[in-house]
């Protein structure tokens, strides 16, 4: 295979470009990215802009999305919604984690996506036990991810009590708790088919209401035996509850908490991070940690809106994930924040900047560097050294055609929902999308609805 391609026009770390030429080598790392190049290699009918890494992943949650629209109660809010999450997450065994996870990650791919964090916290039987294979559930993600063909962080979740405090776990957890030495020896056991398979291996503290500050201490402590570089993600102040127990706990916000006692730096993804002060917004941008942004759950859940103008005034880092999968679209994502800023500050093109004034094309820029950052894998972009990842637009498509490179992208953004204006998506050199669909699409499909229809009858 040729491993060169020649782009009309190309979105660069610094811009658009014209007539790119994108060379890689056998390990699928970009050798040479060169502008107005005349060299006569295989083009691309559309644009190519890098791909979103995908920063924020629960993969069983997919098989669940839609059908917790209805109210069950007086109000229902995000702790409603995870008490019925908890009830299926008790029924899924390792084969319909395999199969929900590679339709995920395929649909992920033909959505543009092309590495994801998976936040992995369902690590034991249905009573608690530990499977034979203390690792089972995470070796049915790392094959789906192999199968499919996406980069893979896996962020084993250490979870231990129910909220601030060392409140006992709930009998709905009992299949996410470990010890800390127990995560650890996980860890250690992970990472070389981690490195075997070009996947990262990184630590998810699932939040402060669920970790002890000793707890916490020491997991972190652990990791940095095992590997000073691997990606640190925690869920915090998604929710104003959350805020409010954390401060009648310790007198401190969640964020600010955390910034006290744990060595934030820019290894560290804080997802969501919704509800924070003026003060935390400052001094979490400070620390070079990435905000993890995933407004389609947010907004389904109904946790509040995340103020990214103050987060970039900061100089703070941000990237996109899907969370709980409601919806398995990086352009949809996109559109979901930049609306969520324009209904709270009453403007429009929020993210732009005088760098980059299409908005489109700036937030895809940020969400790249960001992703990359939180994901611990280079692929941040269209440059030398980076993976090389892209997403090829299909120029053909009824809301693309006929515009310039830029504008296709907004209307990629904005205004192709109906049908998917992706053409082709390259992952590491290699085209895993093509003709807007994956070769396994059939396959992973099937088996998908197979293990959801299985897991329904079984929550019946």
């Amino acid at each position: 295979m040729t491993n060169a391609l020649l782009a009309a026009h190309a979105l660069l770390p610094t811009g658009w470009a014209t007539d790119v030429l994108l060379e890689w080598n056998d390990d699928g790392q970009l050798t040479r990215v060169e502008p107005n190049s005349t060299a006569a290699f295989p083009a691309t009918d559309g644009p190519v802009i890098p791909a979103i890494p995908n920063l924020h992943s629960h993969a069983f949650q997919r098989a669940i999305a839609g059908l917790t629209e209805f109210r069950g109660q007086a109000s229902d809010s995000f702790w409603s919604w995870r008490t019925l999450m908890y009830r299926f997450a008790l029924r899924l065994d390792p084969a319909q984690l395999e199969a929900i996870a590679l339709g995920l990650y395929v649909e992920m791919l033909e959505a543009g996506y092309t590495t994801v964090c998976e936040f992995h916290y369902v690590h034991h039987q249905g009573d608690g036990r530990p499977y034979a294979d203390d690792a089972e559930l995470a070796h049915a993600l790392l094959r789906a991810a192999r199968r499919a063909g996406i980069g893979l962080t896996l962020l084993p979740v250490l979870y231990q009590t129910s909220g601030f405090g060392a409140t006992p776990p709930g009998d709905g957890q009992r299949r996410f708790i470990r010890s800390t030495d127990s995560m650890l020896r996980l860890l250690e056991g992970l990472k070389p088919l981690c490195d075997a398979q070009g996947a990262r291996i990184g630590l998810a503290p699932h939040s402060l209401r669920a970790v002890p500050p000793e707890a916490l201490r020491d997991a972190l402590a652990g990791l940095d035996a095992i590997d000073p570089t691997a990606p640190v993600h925690i869920h915090i102040a998604e929710q104003t509850k959350e805020v409010d127990d954390c401060n009648a706990w310790s007198g401190q916000r969640p964020v600010a908490w955390l910034l006290d006692h744990a060595p934030v730096d820019a290894r560290w993804c804080l997802v969501h991070a919704t509800h924070m002060d003026a003060d935390e917004y400052r001094r979490a941008a400070a620390s070079g940690a990435v905000a993890g942004l995933c407004p389609t759950t947010e907004a389904n859940l109904g946790d509040g809106i995340f103020d990214l103008p103050a987060w970039r005034a900061a100089g703070g880092a941000w990237g996109i994930g899907s969370d709980s999968h409601i919806c398995v679209n990086a352009a949809e994502e996109l559109l979901m924040l930049e609306y969520s800023q324009r209904l709270a500050t009453r403007q429009r093109n929020v993210i732009a900047d005088a760098v980059q004034p299409n908005v489109a094309s700036a937030m895809t820029l940020a969400a790249v560097r960001g992703g990359a950052q939180a994901s611990g894998r280079a692929v941040g972009g269209l440059a030398v050294g980076q993976q090389a990842d892209f997403t090829v637009l299909d120029a053909a498509h009824s809301s693309l055609a006929g515009l310039s490179a830029s504008d296709m992208l907004s209307s990629h953004v904005f205004a192709s929902h109906r049908t998917s204006a992706i053409d082709a998506v390259w992952v590491a050199g290699r085209p895993r999308v093509q003709a807007g669909r994956h070769p396994l699409h059939d396959i992973a499909s099937a088996g998908f609805v197979a293990a959801r229809r299985q897991l329904l009858q079984d929550t019946q």
